[in-house]
């Protein structure tokens, strides 16, 4: 399989992951332009795409799907309560393209795709999980609490981005209007680079994993703040970053954490 980055940040996302004979994308939330740009920096053609997943209607995940189905002829797969905020946002889609997905999830061609609920304060928020034979790529940013649900759906995966979205004090001691800093604190917000760091250690066991630190906060975080965070909690539990585990961030203007597994 192959995994990669091309935005991600509270400005925007999109990842790829492809098994080599399959392609998808999980969100497109830039100008379709700059996410055709990215597939073409890491040798992909937007037009061998074979679907869009949707994680909500925000539109730092919504913003380039309209502009792609349409342009490319891709199928774009979501919920139904999430389909219905997105008519209106997106403009016109083929009926064809308009795939609406349950909890079981679907398959593209060799890959299968089910989806898990994220506590974020959008209509109906999921994360997703791809499995192509033995190997397993999850995806769960916006969540405002580390639940049982994510915990069970993620603890397997070979590769996952998790969101280490904001650091607490920063975010308190911020710009922001006093009601978005209580949004993003709120068990239907944001994971913050502690929170982040406690998550990593409930699902650590014996099978190595690439974790990615994702949607990081252009205001409320530092990259480098958000890794030390992360790295600081799993030494103080006797977990080796490097030996034991993978740790890496995912940029936010560029493709980045390209892995092939």
């Amino acid at each position: 399989m192959i995994f990669c980055s091309l935005y991600s940040g509270s400005s925007g996302n999109s990842i790829f992951v492809s098994s080599g004979s399959s392609r998808i994308l999980i969100d497109a939330g830039l100008p379709g332009k700059r996410i055709e740009e990215a597939l073409k920096n890491i040798g992909e053609d937007p037009k061998n795409l074979d679907g869009i997943f949707v994680t909500h209607e925000h539109s730092d995940h919504s913003k380039g799907l309209g502009v792609l189905s349409r342009r490319y002829d891709i199928p774009i797969y979501a919920n139904e309560l999430t389909w219905e905020s997105l008519h209106g946002i997106i403009g016109t889609v083929k009926d064809t393209n308009i795939k609406i997905i349950d909890n079981y999830g679907t398959s593209v061609k060799d890959l299968d795709i089910s989806c898990f609920s994220l506590p974020h304060d959008a209509v109906n928020p999921v994360g997703y999980s791809i499995n192509h034979y033995n190997k397993k790529v999850c995806i769960a940013t916006d969540l405002g609490f580390f639940s049982p649900e994510v915990k069970n759906n993620i603890k397997d995966a070979d590769v996952l981005l998790l969101e280490s979205n904001h650091d607490v004090e920063m975010l308190k001691f911020g710009p922001y209007p006093y009601v978005l800093k209580r949004r993003i604190l709120s068990d239907k917000g944001h994971l913050s680079n502690e929170s982040c760091g406690k998550a990593i250690l409930e699902i650590f066991d014996d099978k190595h994993k690439n974790v990615i630190l994702g949607h990081l906060s252009k205001t409320n975080n530092i990259p480098e703040l958000a890794y030390q965070t992360v790295i600081s909690i799993l030494q103080e539990n006797k977990i080796i970053p490097g030996s034991d585990i993978s740790i890496t961030i995912a940029n936010r203007d560029n493709p980045s954490c390209y892995i092939e597994f």
